[in-house]
């Protein structure tokens, strides 16, 4: 896990394959001391607003982006990303969508809860590859973040 003060990257993924995926193109770009990983999104929800094993941790050390899938065990992607975008101190927080799902009402409900971007993860290992590390270079270094809000 990164040190307070440096995490960048919040990726929630329950499936071991695309998180070693995508750890694996971060890495190659030196992303990877960056990054939290969560597997459902009932532990996202504790670690963004600091509750259970992460009371420690303070609000306004809020990651850089959020990747977050729409199939999580106990809650689901559009859940939290409901509650993201539901909390002040959290509403500006980037929010990513990196889901295999093409459920037209999975990405209508997305954008009408507020995601900044929706990304169906590719098939292909090359594919899936490159786009996490275009995610991770976009938000970590081309993005320019709205100021701590919270």
């Amino acid at each position: 896990m990164a040190s307070s003060g440096s995490l960048e990257i919040l990726l929630v993924e329950d499936n071991a394959n695309d998180e070693m995926l995508t750890l694996h193109a971060f890495k190659k770009h030196n992303l990877t001391n960056r990054v939290h990983v969560v597997r459902d999104g009932a532990e996202a929800l504790e670690f963004i607003f600091c509750t259970g094993k992460y009371a420690d941790r303070h609000i306004t050390d809020l990651p850089k982006v959020i990747l977050l899938d729409i199939k999580l065990p106990l809650v689901d992607g559009l859940e939290v990303l409901r509650r993201i975008k539901g909390d002040p101190r959290t509403r500006t927080t980037p929010v990513v969508m990196l889901t295999s799902s093409r459920e037209e009402s999975d990405l209508v409900e997305s954008y009408r809860l507020g995601v900044n971007s929706y990304i169906v993860k590719p098939v292909n290992f090359e594919q899936f590859t490159e786009t996490a590390r275009s995610l991770g270079m976009y938000w970590l270094l081309l993005n320019k973040p709205l100021a701590s809000a919270a």
